[in-house]
C-alpha cells in the first residue's frame, strides 16, 4: 500500500506545497475551508488502488504552500494560481478535477475559463454561482452561510476563530455535519494549519474578496470574464442530501453545457467526502472511469 508523500511544486507567484499519491492519470484534488489536502485522505487511497496519481495542494496561501507578498484572493487570483499549477504538474495532458467547498468554488470558475486544462470535474457542496447569486439574500441561505457575512468584518472574526481552541472552527464542522459526525483527530489538524502565521488571515481573505466585482489584477480581466462562460467540461456534481445547499445544485444544470451529472449522498452534510468516504469514492471512481 502506497502512501502519500509531499512535494514542492514553484510556480509563479505561488510555490505549492501539495501530498502526491500513486502513479497514472493524474486527478487534482483541492480542499476548502476550514480544511486542508490531508481531508482527501480516503479518496487518495482508493484512487492510487485503482491505477490514478493523486496531487493535493494546499490552497494557495495555506501553509506550507506560500504567496508573494501583496498577493490576492480573488477568484480570477486563484484560478489563475491553480492553472499555473495544473500547466507545471501536468503539461503534456489534460487533469481530472476534483474540488469541495473552495475546491468546488474555483472548480467552477477553471471549467468556465479553461477547458483546456481539464478532462473532467467532480465539483461537491457548493452550487454554480450564478444559482448562488440567485439566492444570496434569502433568510435560510444567509443563515447556511452566515460565515461568509460575518468574515467581511475586521479584526474581529480573527479574534472570534482563535478563541477557546478555535472552537469556531469546532462549531463549523459541528453545524455542517450531519449530526453525530465526529472528527477530532482531522479537525486538530486543520487548526494546526490555521494557527500558523499568516494563515487564518488568508483564509479570511478569500472570503473578503468575494463581492468584489473584478479582478484584483487588471491583467486578469480576460480570465475573469472568462470564468462567466457556460461549463463544457464533463462535471460530477455532489452534495450531501443532509446539505442545505443540494436544494440549489438541484437548479444549476442549465449553466452546464457538456456532459453533467448531479447525485446526492445519503446522511451526509457539506464534508461528504469524509462523512460517507465509501459511498464518495465509489461515485468518483465510476465517474473517473467513464469520463
Amino acid at each position: 500500500m502506497n502512501k502519500a508523500t509531499e512535494i514542492e511544486v514553484q510556480g509563479d507567484g505561488v510555490d505549492f506545497v501539495c501530498l502526491t499519491q500513486g502513479r497514472g492519470p493524474m486527478v487534482l484534488m483541492v480542499h476548502g475551508f476550514p480544511d486542508i489536502p490531508q481531508t482527501w485522505a480516503a479518496q487518495m487511497q482508493a484512487l492510487a488502488d485503482a491505477g490514478y496519481q493523486v496531487v493535493a495542494p494546499y490552497l494557495p496561501g495555506y501553509l506550507p504552500s506560500r504567496m508573494t507578498a501583496n498577493a490576492a484572493f480573488d477568484k480570477a487570483s486563484l484560478v489563475n494560481a491553480i492553472a499555473g499549477l495544473i500547466q507545471l504538474i501536468s503539461p503534456q495532458q489534460k487533469l481530472h478535477y476534483v474540488g469541495q467547498d473552495w475546491g468546488a468554488i474555483i472548480g467552477y470558475a477553471l471549467c468556465a475559463a479553461r477547458p483546456d486544462l481539464l478532462h473532467s470535474a467532480v465539483l461537491m457542496a457548493v452550487p454554480h454561482p450564478q444559482i448562488v447569486a440567485e439566492h444570496l439574500l434569502e433568510p435560510k441561505h444567509i443563515q447556511r452561510s452566515f460565515h461568509w457575512w460575518f468574515f467581511q468584518q475586521a479584526a474581529l472574526p480573527e479574534q472570534a476563530l482563535m478563541a477557546n481552541d478555535m472552537a469556531f472552527i469546532d462549531y463549523l464542522w459541528q453545524y455542517w455535519c450531519v449530526p453525530g459526525y465526529q472528527d477530532p483527530e482531522h479537525i486538530a489538524k486543520v487548526k494546526s494549519c490555521l494557527r500558523e502565521p499568516g494563515v487564518l488571515q488568508t483564509a479570511l481573505a478569500y472570503y473578503r474578496a468575494m463581492f468584489n466585482s473584478g479582478p484584483a489584477n487588471p491583467a486578469l480581466l480576460g480570465l475573469h470574464e472568462a470564468m462567466q462562460r457556460s461549463i463544457t467540461v464533463p462535471t460530477l456534481a455532489l452534495c450531501g442530501a443532509d446539505d442545505l445547499r443540494a436544494e440549489l445544485m438541484r437548479e444549476q444544470a442549465p449553466f452546464f453545457k457538456g456532459p453533467y451529472t448531479y447525485t446526492e449522498v445519503p446522511r451526509a452534510g457539506h464534508f461528504l467526502h469524509r462523512e460517507q468516504s465509501s459511498v464518495v469514492n465509489s461515485l468518483v471512481l465510476a465517474w473517473l472511469s467513464n469520463s
